[in-house]
C-alpha cells in the first residue's frame, strides 16, 4: 500500500494543564515533545502555543517563536501551524504567528461550529491554574467562528501570498461542501490534504460509519485530487486511525487530541502515541513517510522558505 503520513498535534488548545502532567506548555517542553514525536515517526508537527506561565492557549507570535527555531534546528519534520488557535480568539489573533513564521503548512477549519468542552470540567475537583475551570465551563456558549469570509482571508493571506499548503480540518459533512465551493472558485489548489475530525462535541461523532461516509463524499467531490487523514478525539483515537490506515488514508495522533495511551493510562509523551500508531499502521502493511516524502506528496514549498 501507499506511504502513510503520521501527523502529531503536540499540545493544542483544548486540554488544560490539570488534565495531564505530560501536556507541554512551556516552550522548551513543546520543542522537546515535538522533536521526540518526529524521531518516533511523525513527519508533520501540528503546533499551537501556550502562555509559558500558566498554560493558557496563546496566539502570540513571540510564544511560537520561543520554540519554532529550536524545532527547526533539531529535526526536519514539516511544521504545520494552527490558524484555528482557540475559539476564544479573533481571526487576526489566530493569524499573528502564521503570518510571521510563514510555515510550509497551516491548518484551516472549514466552518463555523459549536465547540463544546464543558463536560470535561466535571471530571476534576482541583485545578493547577484558575483559568482552567471557567474556560471549560463557559464553552457551553462558545462558537468557533470561521465564516466563508474568514476562510477566504486565510487562503489568500497564507496560501496565495505566503505559499503555505493546508490541512483542511473537516468536522462535519458540510465542511466538505464548503471546501468544494472554494475549489470551484479556484482558491484551493490540488493536491488537497483533508483532515477528518471526529469526536468534538459540536462536530461528527467518532464512528466508523461517519468515517466511511466522509470518504464517500470526498471521493464524490474531489475524485483523485486529495489525500485524507483522520484524527479522533479521546478513546476513538487509535481505532479510527487504524481504520483510516486500512482505507489508504493518513493518521494524526497527539496530546491535543487524546491524553491517553490506553484505557485509564495517561500517555507519557506525544512520542509514545506516535510510536504506538506507527507500530499499528506498519502492522497493516503501510510504510511510514519521512519528511522529504511527505513534502513531495503534499507539494510543500520546503523548509528553506519559512521565516523561523
Amino acid at each position: 500500500m501507499s506511504r502513510i503520513i503520521i501527523s502529531c498535534a503536540v499540545t493544542g488548545s483544548i486540554h488544560t494543564p490539570t488534565m495531564s502532567d505530560a501536556l507541554p506548555y512551556r516552550p522548551e517542553d513543546i520543542a522537546d515533545q515535538a522533536v521526540g514525536a518526529a524521531e518516533a515517526g511523525a513527519s508533520i508537527l501540528h503546533l499551537h502555543a501556550r502562555d509559558p506561565e500558566n498554560g493558557h492557549p496563546s496566539a502570540q507570535a513571540a510564544h511560537f517563536m520561543a520554540f519554532l527555531p529550536d524545532i527547526k534546528a533539531r529535526c526536519d519534520a514539516v511544521v504545520n501551524l494552527t490558524t484555528g488557535g482557540s475559539a476564544i480568539m479573533t481571526l487576526d489573533q489566530r493569524l499573528e504567528a502564521p503570518l510571521a513564521a510563514e510555515p510550509e503548512m497551516c491548518s484551516l477549519n472549514m466552518g463555523t461550529m459549536n465547540f463544546a468542552l464543558y463536560p470535561m470540567a466535571a471530571r476534576y475537583e482541583t485545578w493547577k491554574f484558575d483559568w482552567e475551570k471557567p474556560f471549560l465551563e463557559n464553552s457551553d456558549d462558545l462558537v468557533f467562528k470561521n465564516t466563508p469570509r474568514d476562510i477566504e482571508a486565510v487562503l489568500i493571506r497564507m496560501g496565495d501570498e505566503r505559499g503555505a499548503r493546508f490541512e483542511f480540518e473537516c468536522y462535519d459533512t458540510g465542511h466538505l461542501t464548503m471546501l468544494k465551493h472554494f475549489v470551484d472558485r479556484g482558491l484551493v489548489k490540488t493536491p488537497i490534504f483533508l483532515q477528518f475530525v471526529f469526536g468534538v462535541l459540536g462536530g461528527m461523532a467518532a464512528t466508523a460509519e461517519n468515517l466511511t461516509h466522509m470518504k464517500r463524499l470526498a471521493d464524490h467531490y474531489f475524485g483523485d485530487d486529495y489525500q485524507f487523514s483522520v484524527l479522533a478525539a479521546g478513546r476513538a483515537q487509535m481505532p479510527l486511525a487504524v481504520m483510516a490506515a486500512g482505507m489508504g488514508g493518513h493518521v494524526r495522533v497527539g496530546l491535543e487530541d487524546n491524553l491517553y495511551i490506553a484505557k485509564g493510562v495517561l500517555a507519557k509523551s506525544n512520542a509514545e502515541q506516535v510510536a504506538k500508531i506507527r507500530s499499528l499502521v506498519e502492522g497493516v502493511g503501510r510504510t511510514v513517510a519521512n519528511p522529504a516524502q511527505t513534502r513531495e506528496l503534499l507539494g510543500l514549498k520546503g523548509v528553506a522558505h519559512v521565516r523561523f
